[in-house]
């Protein structure tokens, strides 16, 4: 593995070893900055189109359209990530970003109240996510040696974290007092090209086209093979996915700001920030604590402690309880994140990362927007707050199945490390 050599020598205990690496420092502020700019455009899309509508099925529709791009692409954006400089498909990628703000600018400047067209520019949105998502983990373990990985797992936990905390609030504040869209969806376009001019400065090496291979069927499959020979790491993310897909309740937040706990566009930015605040944390924490023993149990009982904690803000009449409760979600889930995350990277060739990453990103792209779409269904039949609590039951019914079916994934121990991976 090729990386930046630090500016001075660490410990190798040492907490804060990733940042000792100008290519990481880098690519992970670049990182928060777009997804700083992406969290603030979705408060912005999820306010506007239920303004529109007053529907939450078009809440759903809103992750629908981001995910369905996902379902036909991740295949080869995994391989595009494995033979193409990912170093370059990562700045294409930011610049997709900011031209698609640029375009719900645009939009917004012509009063389109067209939610069809909000849908449209949503689904190239999707396009480019699928293509982000691959290469910027693939990149990851190219920044910091191996002995430095998981710490630098736990802080890019972390940064993500920070960027979904504060991305909600300021871009609820501005909207509220912009009284529209406007104004934020011009900051996430301004946002979006300062992160694509300082990944203009990232230099990292990193061999192209793994070992040679030749776009075909096979390899562009072998992420699906890898995955299915791999007990652990299959129960580990799809884990993640079904449980997050059924206890989801991002998508109805608009409904509960809005309806249940009557607060407005601000109300929603800190609702939506509050998971993010308990993920930060935890992910903090962990860097600093490593798990170093019942990863696997531990990682099950989060996930259903998840679970319980959605169903508790399903119940919550009450904005102090509500944004417990979804501090409490963001908390439990990111042990999952962190687990999933390093035995994926961990356990993966360099030269088939994009791949395996890809496939992993559509299970998360399952949970997140396709999980936004199966709220907005499920409120549009039963309501928001029945959909929310049986979300949360199911996330807690999966863990205890899946405790069941990947017994190997119960008894994990140690998260082993390995070198120059």
């Amino acid at each position: 593995m090729s990386t930046i050599q630090p500016e001075i020598t660490d410990a190798k205990n040492d907490s804060r070893a990733a940042f000792r690496y100008p290519a990481f420092v880098l690519f992970q502020t670049a990182r928060c900055l777009v997804v700083f700019a992406l969290e603030m455009q979705a408060v912005a899309v999820g306010w506007q189109v239920y303004e529109i509508t007053h529907r939450p099925l078009d809440l759903g529709l809103v992750g629908l359209a981001q995910f369905l791009p996902g379902i036909v692409l991740f295949l080869p954006a995994g391989h595009v990530a494995d033979i193409f400089d990912r170093r370059r498909v990562l700045i294409t990628c930011e610049a997709g970003f900011g031209i698609c703000f640029l375009l719900l600018l645009l939009l917004t400047a012509y009063h389109s109240q067209s939610v069809l067209a909000i849908y449209a520019v949503l689904v190239l949105l999707g396009v480019v996510r699928s293509f982000n998502g691959p290469v910027s983990r693939a990149i990851l373990p190219h920044l910091v040696p191996g002995e430095h990985f998981q710490n630098s797992v736990a802080w890019a936990s972390g940064i993500f974290q920070l960027a979904t905390i504060l991305g909600p609030v300021l871009g609820g504040l501005i909207y509220a007092i912009f009284r529209g869209p406007f104004a934020v969806y011009l900051i996430a376009t301004a946002i979006a090209m300062v992160a694509v001019a300082l990944l203009l400065k990232l230099q990292v090496s990193i061999k192209a086209g793994g070992n040679g291979e030749t776009t075909s069927s096979s390899s562009v499959f072998e992420g699906f093979r890898y995955l299915w020979r791999e007990k652990l790491v299959l129960g580990a993310i799809s884990l993640d996915m079904f449980a997050v897909l059924l206890g989801g309740a991002v998508a109805l937040l608009p409904v509960y700001a809005k309806e249940i706990l009557q607060a407005g566009p601000w109300g929603l930015g800190i609702l939506r920030s509050a998971p993010g605040i308990g993920a930060g944390i935890m992910a903090i924490a962990i860097a600093y604590k490593p798990l170093k023993k019942n990863a696997g149990a531990t990682m099950l009982w989060c996930v259903a402690a998840f679970g319980l904690f959605t169903v508790l803000f399903g119940i919550s009449r009450s904005m102090i309880l509500s944004l417990i409760a979804l501090f409490m979600v963001g908390a439990t889930d990111m042990v999952s994140v962190i687990v999933r995350g390093t035995l994926i990277q961990v356990a993966t060739p360099d030269e088939m990362r994009g791949r395996v990453n890809a496939v992993d990103m559509i299970f998360i792209g399952a949970s997140n927007e396709l999980g936004q779409f199966e709220s907005g269904v499920t409120a549009q039949w039963f309501g928001s707050v029945p959909a929310v609590i049986l979300g949360g039951i199911g996330a807690i019914v999966v863990t205890g199945l899946w405790a069941w079916m990947f017994p190997q994934l119960r008894k994990v121990d140690q998260l082993n490390f390995k070198e120059g991976a």
